[in-house]
């Protein structure tokens, strides 16, 4: 909201969704307006819709959804991880989607991510045609609605059964799983039971205020899944986001995998049955993601961070895996969408053929010394501004860079990123080496630059 009581939906847009704070930044009026933005955008078609669990969830979504119905005819499948959005649209045939979440935010945040079936997400250019369309958009003046919603019940069973039938155990696993007070707790712990396994759910039951903590799946926060691994002799742990896009996994000693190692351990299993598969990887993974999809016969392409690039990626490539740092996994067998749930399973059913411990599969893996997304504070408008700065700056030293997302610096010995969020107003600084002289010094040099371009030096 800007001083003048107006909605500043600059602010609310970002390049592949749209969040901010309920009552604040997204009223039920945006909402309104957003619903018909998108209905303009999409032309009329069917479009589903679904919410996580926070407290605004349902205001914004008949919001939404009274703005969409000016054109469009809409399902709403209810409450649902934001996988089981995309696995909607695909199961009942519909044209786009529309999921209101704000993913790992704080209780009081929310959105919208929009995505066109089997087309790939909406982000970017297309982003900032629908924050036009809505700027323009008096929700008074939208006349009878051309289009009707429905309700479709069930679809967590249709999509319980669907990713059963693609997964088989070979053998009993005792796992914990952390929920986060989120929508997994509605659709994980009931397979795993289905398949046999013996599974302990922590913070199961959905609470839009996420009182045991954020709904991020970190160190920060997964402490209490941690213990309860080691303390339950458990084959490994789960702890999951709000929505259930992202999956980050705990051994069975306690130790939290990093997402571009679990990537390996799902690329393994999959190249050694389809030979020359491809898979995808963002930017800030480990350089061990490149060396070992080659070394198994795989075809590594890189692409810059976030699920909707990622995804589409997937898509375009027919990729068979991809997978970022911060343990969003994405499947051919689910569609090429980021699902966390299905990660967990794949996880299972690999442990499940395997006599080693998951600790054992990640210690066989190559791995060098890093850093990972640390943020430095830098404001929206100048964010992306920084980043061209320093853009400029390593050109002029000559440096060898890749600038697809952010600017990664990249000598033969290790690399070092600095990258814009898009959905925070921070810069990010991930770098690895094979050395930890050689990473310190990249580290280093990064953040002397970085200040320096913040500073208009």
């Amino acid at each position: 909201m800007t001083a003048s009581g107006k909605t500043d939906f600059d602010h609310i847009f970002r390049a592949y969704d749209i969040r901010g704070i309920f009552g604040k930044d997204l009223t039920e009026e945006v909402a309104t307006k957003i619903g018909a933005a998108f209905a303009t955008f999409l032309e009329g078609k069917t479009v589903v819709v679904g919410r996580d669990v926070r407290i605004s969830g349902e205001q914004l979504r008949d919001a939404l959804v009274s703005g969409l119905i000016s054109r469009c005819n809409v399902t709403d499948v209810g409450v649902v991880p934001t996988p089981l959005l995309y696995f909607a649209a695909n199961r009942l045939q519909k044209d786009a989607g529309i999921m209101v979440t704000a993913s790992h935010n704080p209780p009081q945040w929310n959105g919208f991510k929009a995505f066109r079936g089997q087309k790939g997400s909406i982000y970017g250019k297309d982003m900032e045609t629908i924050r036009d369309y809505a700027k323009g958009i008096d929700p008074k003046k939208l006349g009878e609605p051309r289009g009707k919603t429905v309700c479709h019940e069930g679809i967590i069973r249709e999509y319980q059964d669907f990713v059963q039938s693609k997964i088989r155990l070979e053998r009993k696993l005792n796992v914990v799983a952390d929920t986060a007070n989120g929508t997994c707790g509605l659709v994980a712990p009931a397979i795993f039971e289905r398949l046999g396994c013996d599974i302990l759910t922590l913070n199961k039951k959905p609470d839009g205020t996420f009182p045991a903590h954020l709904p991020v799946p970190k160190a920060e926060t997964l402490g209490e899944l941690m213990n309860e691994v080691v303390r339950h002799k458990a084959d490994f742990g789960v702890g999951y986001d709000g929505d259930g896009d992202r999956a980050v996994f705990i051994d069975e000693k306690g130790n939290l995998i990093p997402g571009d190692l679990t990537l390996l351990i799902f690329a393994k299993d999959i190249l050694q049955k389809h030979r020359g598969g491809k898979v995808v990887y963002e930017l800030s993974c480990s350089m061990a993601v490149e060396e070992y999809v080659k070394k198994l016969g795989g075809i590594p392409i890189v692409e810059r961070v976030g699920h909707t690039f990622i995804m589409d990626k997937m898509i375009g490539e027919k990729a068979l895996l991809g997978g970022e740092k911060s343990s969003h996994f994405y499947f051919a067998d689910v569609y090429g969408m980021d699902d966390g749930v299905f990660a967990s399973l794949k996880l299972a059913e690999i442990l499940s053929k395997s006599d080693e411990k998951l600790s054992e599969m990640v210690a066989s893996l190559p791995q060098y010394p890093s850093v990972y997304e640390k943020n430095f504070e830098c404001p929206d408008n100048l964010k992306f501004v920084v980043i061209e700065k320093l853009r400029s700056q390593f050109k002029e030293y000559g440096l060898k860079t890749l600038n697809i997302d952010g600017v990664k610096l990249i000598e033969e010995d290790g690399w070092v990123i600095l990258r814009a969020s898009n959905t925070e107003p921070v810069v990010r600084i991930s770098a690895e080496a094979r050395t930890e002289e050689k990473l310190k010094q990249l580290y280093d040099f990064a953040v002397k630059e970085l200040n320096k371009a913040m500073k208009g030096d």
